[in-house]
């Protein structure tokens, strides 16, 4: 029997959420191949991604070589283990990478999500091309990757790229993270709705929005009222896009990396929240680094993060091979 190509192997890719865990089969080449998805307890995720891994395996009768996994929190490099991770803190207890490679028979990554969402969408997304490229996730939290000369960018400790808790306010609410006014208090989802709410209360002008009509609504909400020409809505994206702007500004001037990718599901609002966030970019940065910086979204949506952790273990495999 021939021996099958690396290039003919399959790999999984796993989103783990505290609501769900999304699973892609990816080809060799960042291609997905099939998707899985279900509910994901958060006590007990090992169960749950064994499941997702058998089920794309049994279904396409793929030859799995390994599985990666993407996840909310800080992931140690050097260990493998999940440090912190507030939304799923089940993932914190014993080895989960052990854990995973026992249940699915397979060799299993472990990465950050922002970091697996940047690698999947510079392997196979808006990325794809550049040599440098930052990445930011915008969504329940505000996350971020760097990729410099191909490879991410880990820093001292292995944790790079907390772009969500730049500082854009230092008179602003308390962050998750215990600082004060990080970008994450004004632009992640959760507090998108929060500031809409509070403008909602106190400005005459917000009398006409069908926001308020909706006393449950959702930062997917407030996007969709924009698009269809809710004036108060589409001030909350503008608003919302010059803070992430500020803060993209800083990322150009320091790193002036190639491109700079925009996910997330924040990012839905479109060119409604992408055009403010240019502006306010070109506004704050020094002309040659912006002229040199490319600033886009991403392209992938929900398949970014499944696909960069198929990627990672590839990567993973073949330098074991190696």
């Amino acid at each position: 029997m021939t021996a099958q190509s690396p290039n003919d192997q399959t790999y999984v890719g796993v989103e783990l959420c505290a609501g769900s865990a999304r699973a892609a089969l990816v080809s060799a080449g960042g291609e997905v191949v099939a998707r899985r998805e279900s509910a994901a307890p958060p006590e007990d995720p090992v169960v749950q991604v064994a499941r997702l891994v058998a089920e794309l395996r049994d279904a396409s009768g793929a030859q799995v070589a390994a599985v990666g996994i993407g996840l909310p929190g800080l992931v140690s490099p050097a260990t493998g283990r999940v440090i912190i991770s507030s939304d799923l803190p089940s993932v914190m207890r014993g080895d989960l990478r052990a854990e995973l490679a026992k249940a699915t028979g397979l060799p299993v990554t472990l990465e950050n999500d922002a970091n697996a969402g940047a690698v999947g969408e510079y392997a196979a997304g808006a990325g794809r091309g550049s040599r440098d490229m930052f990445y930011v996730t915008i969504g329940s939290g505000i996350g971020g990757a760097i990729i410099i000369g191909g490879k991410l960018w880990r820093g001292a400790s292995g944790f790079a790229g907390e772009f969500g808790h730049i500082t854009i306010d230092p008179e602003g609410v308390v962050c998750v993270c215990g600082n004060v006014g990080c970008l994450e208090t004004v632009a992640s989802a959760p507090n998108i709705v929060r500031r809409t709410r509070e403008r909602l209360m106190r400005d005459s002008t917000s009398s006409l929005s069908r926001l308020g009509l909706n006393k449950n609504f959702t930062a997917a909400d407030i996007a969709h009222e924009a698009r269809g020409g809710d004036d108060f809505a589409a001030l909350m994206i503008e608003r919302t896009g010059r803070y992430i702007g500020t803060a993209i500004a800083t990322v150009v001037n320091l790193l002036n990396t190639e491109r700079v990718v925009l996910g997330g599901g924040v990012m839905e609002a479109g060119q409604l929240i992408l055009e403010p966030i240019i502006r306010e970019a070109q506004r704050r940065s020094f002309q040659p680094n912006f002229e040199s910086t490319q600033i886009v979204a991403a392209t992938l949506g929900p398949d970014a993060v499944p696909i960069g952790a198929a990627v990672l273990a590839r990567d993973a495999v073949i330098n074991i091979a190696v």
